[in-house]
């Protein structure tokens, strides 16, 4: 899978009322979006699968922020506790800050943002597109555990692209409802022959280049 020099990459930090989130942020020249990730599950911002993502959409001209939605001792005490990785709301509310901080930068604020969320990142992107419907573009949830964020449902506005494994029966069950129920302009594509995480031989690079098609259509175009 084709990616974009990592070197162009950048540590920032996301201020919280007491602490702070830890993201990297990659700028293409000329760019007119940015993703923002919101990972899965006991995962963080050096998640492999999100790094080949996220590389195919800066070299097709796409800035990204990948970031921690815990802060440092929270990931510490969630890797003992599990305290923290189901907190959905937390994580909205997380993910919604790192989208006022893009908003508020003066080098960022005139893209138009867009978010990639997976498994229960994908609820927590749910929750900051209802919270920012008039700032989120476009919406794509990878295998997500939308159930989880089934009350904002009739409050996100932006195009949403639901990517789901036709191996992963949970999530095929999860999504459908999903899009019975979205608002939303939305789409559902299953990734023959993939499992949950997307590992089988082209899966992720299906799921990527579908991702920043309709990045691309709602972002740049």
């Amino acid at each position: 899978m084709a990616e974009r020099d990592s070197s162009r990459r950048h540590e920032v930090q996301i201020p919280l009322d007491r602490d702070h989130l830890l993201a990297d942020l990659t700028v293409p020249d000329g760019t007119r979006g940015i993703v923002v990730f919101a990972h899965g599950s006991g995962s963080g911002r050096r998640s492999p699968r999100n790094r080949a993502v996220a590389g195919v959409l800066e070299v097709q001209g796409l800035a990204t922020l990948l970031l921690d939605l815990l802060t440092g001792a929270e990931a510490a005490e969630d890797e003992r506790t599990l305290t923290y990785r189901f907190q959905i709301p937390l994580l909205g509310d997380r993910l919604v800050a790192a989208v006022d901080w893009v908003f508020a930068d003066p080098r960022l604020r005139s893209l138009r943002i867009g978010l990639y969320g997976a498994s229960t990142g994908g609820a927590a992107a749910l929750l900051a597109a209802a919270a920012r419907p008039d700032v989120i573009r476009a919406l794509v949830l990878r295998g997500a555990r939308s159930d989880l964020a089934a009350g904002a449902f009739p409050h996100v506005k932006a195009p949403t692209l639901l990517l789901v494994g036709g191996l992963d029966p949970q999530i095929l069950e999860i999504a459908s409802e999903t899009s019975r129920r979205l608002a939303a302009p939305h789409a559902t594509t299953i990734i023959p022959q993939a499992t949950h995480l997307f590992e089988e031989s082209g899966a992720l690079e299906a799921v990527a280049q579908h991702t920043a098609n309709w990045f691309r259509r709602y972002l740049i175009e």
